[in-house]
């Protein structure tokens, strides 16, 4: 009789499911819509769609994201991931006019509603 010498031992969990991805059809639909979009929100969203597709930026990171972590004139963006870790993500070039665009309306408002305190 032969002892089986793996049988007290437990597999590791196998939980985590992997993402799924858009296709290129589906992201260029998606752009599409979200560039023909008007409205208060409609550059924060078409901004935040297109960070999210083009640099793998989890979606915490880009909750997490602030302004002094943008750097448009290296052109990059620093991420706080899981378990604290930094990293530098390249923007890619459709993003960057958008987050100057995105920029000015924000200071546009800011002053507005400044003014009227």
């Amino acid at each position: 009789m032969q002892l089986d010498f793996t049988a007290s031992i437990v597999a590791p969990k196998d939980d985590k499911k992997l993402p799924k991805y858009m296709t290129i059809q589906e992201l260029t639909k998606l752009f599409t819509y979200l560039e023909k979009k008007s409205g208060s929100l409609a550059l924060r969203n078409e901004l935040m769609f297109k960070l999210l597709a083009t640099t793998g930026m989890r979606r915490q990171e880009l909750v997490d994201l602030i302004w002094e972590k943008i750097d448009l004139v290296n052109q990059t963006i620093l991420v706080r991931g899981k378990g604290k870790k930094e990293r530098l993500l390249p923007p890619h070039p459709i993003v960057l006019p958008l987050f100057q665009e995105y920029k000015k309306i924000l200071t546009d408002q800011q002053n507005h509603y400044n003014l009227n305190l």
